[in-house]
């Protein structure tokens, strides 16, 4: 049986997603995240990070990997209560800590071909209430630990992909006021929705939706801006972004370094590319607000001057805003440009998910931190010096913040400096 059909019931001949089981509902998505996500090959070892309160839709993707012919598949779990209590009680050396043992297993299994799943959906205030000081040591530690991992999934090496997962806390922040067993349906529906689950055949779905986006990223690298420009109907964001020397613009699903056609993002809208960290200009607000490892921080207001962060303002969570921007001196830079159109299904929804993964998805928004290899012709096959020198990023962070909306305009700007409309009131022109 094709994988289309396998995702397909074959018990009605008029599909009605909405007329699915929960469990029908869940079984099909886990198909999803295996054939369309990560499109897991035979003989592929398969490696998921996942929360505690995810197991049940962990043991159905497992199911369908092993039924796609997997070696192997690992899961690492994670428990907030657990991550709580090391906050609470853990003796202040923990801060500054990470299990490097672990991390390099991992850099091991993608050396080896193993593919990547990641499960969003951790509690988006699960740390807001912790000192914000060891949250950042913490970040900095895992980050440093992981960062030979993290270069694997930067330069695209192998086929990885992210999806998310409903959990409680998460449904009730997105849907307050409501029985929370109705809220995670209300979330497992938008989740569901969002990511191209409801049509009668998923695979044929997200290829037009690819091929939708590779229409818009082929236009992007023929016009070959040297810039980018976010001006706001209201005046507050006004910034210039220079794109870096032979970037490359992505997005839809794409071939990984070991030939595997994989969608990274489920979901995802989004034509993205790299700045060039030193030519960024200008101020820009935030339009959603930004959930970083459990602390929300709301509408942050940033400066740069050429290419770097000189000021940064939040309503709430600034200090955590703060000590993002100086994990390390690539930080304060950008290494991460993208569009996406405000008519996206996640911006029509109406839902704030309050979940980067989606937010990002419904606003053209921009990256603090480290560039993608593989958004500069031969990218993947340089060093980082040599990337350096094309204008891309390094940093130890990857944090995204949206900035588009209805009331942002973006225009293209050549290298003669003459400019042209790419969106007007959030649409393509």
């Amino acid at each position: 049986m094709s994988v289309a059909a396998s995702l397909t019931p074959q018990h009605t001949m008029t599909f009605d997603f909405a007329a699915l089981s929960f469990a029908e509902k869940l079984d099909r998505f886990a198909r999803l995240a295996v054939h369309v996500g990560l499109n897991l090959q035979p003989g592929q070892e398969l490696l998921i990070t996942a929360s505690t309160e995810m197991i049940p839709f962990v043991r159905l993707i497992t199911e369908h990997a092993y039924k796609a012919g997997a070696l192997l598949v690992t899961t690492t779990y994670g428990d907030d209560q657990a991550i709580l209590s090391r906050y609470k009680y853990a003796n202040d050396a923990s801060f500054d800590y990470a299990p490097v043992w672990m991390a390099e297993g991992i850099a091991t299994a993608f050396r080896s071909g193993a593919a990547r799943l990641a499960l969003s959906g951790a509690d988006p205030t699960l740390l807001s209430a912790q000192d914000p000081a060891k949250v950042s040591r913490a970040n900095i530690a895992g980050s440093k630990a992981n960062k030979p991992a993290m270069e694997m999934i930067t330069r695209h090496a192998i086929n990885w992909s992210i999806c998310a997962a409903a959990t409680s806390a998460w449904s009730r922040l997105v849907f307050p006021g409501i029985p929370e067993e109705e809220a995670m349906l209300k979330l497992w529906d938008a989740i569901f929705y969002a990511s191209r689950a409801t049509s009668e055949d998923p695979v044929a779905a997200w290829k037009a939706h690819s091929a939708n986006i590779h229409q818009r990223v082929a236009y992007l690298n023929e016009k070959r801006y040297h810039s980018l420009r976010f001006h706001s109907a209201d005046g507050k964001t006004d910034l210039t972004v220079g794109l870096a020397d032979d970037h490359l613009w992505a997005g839809g699903g794409g071939e990984s370094g070991n030939g595997v056609f994989c969608n990274a993002n489920i979901p995802t809208e989004e034509c993205f590319t790299t700045p060039h960290k030193d030519r960024i200009d200008g101020v820009v607000h935030a339009s959603k607000p930004l959930s970083h490892q459990g602390t929300l921080i709301e509408n942050i207001m940033c400066r740069f001057e050429k290419g770097r962060i000189v000021e940064a303002t939040a309503s709430a969570g600034e200090d955590a805003l703060n000590r993002l921007i100086s994990t390390d001196e690539g930080a304060r830079s950008l290494g991460e440009v993208a569009l996406v159109p405000h008519s996206s299904p996640i911006a029509q929804s109406g839902i704030l998910f309050y979940n980067t993964l989606f937010d990002e998805n419904a606003a053209s928004h921009i990256a603090l931190g480290q560039a993608y290899a593989t958004c500069l012709i031969e990218g993947e096959h340089m060093d980082e010096t040599t990337l350096a020198a094309k204008g891309a990023n390094h940093s130890l962070i990857h944090v995204d913040w949206m900035i588009g909306s209805a009331q942002m305009d973006v225009d293209g700007i050549a290298h003669d400096g003459t400019s042209e409309p790419l969106m007007r009131q959030g649409e393509w022109v």
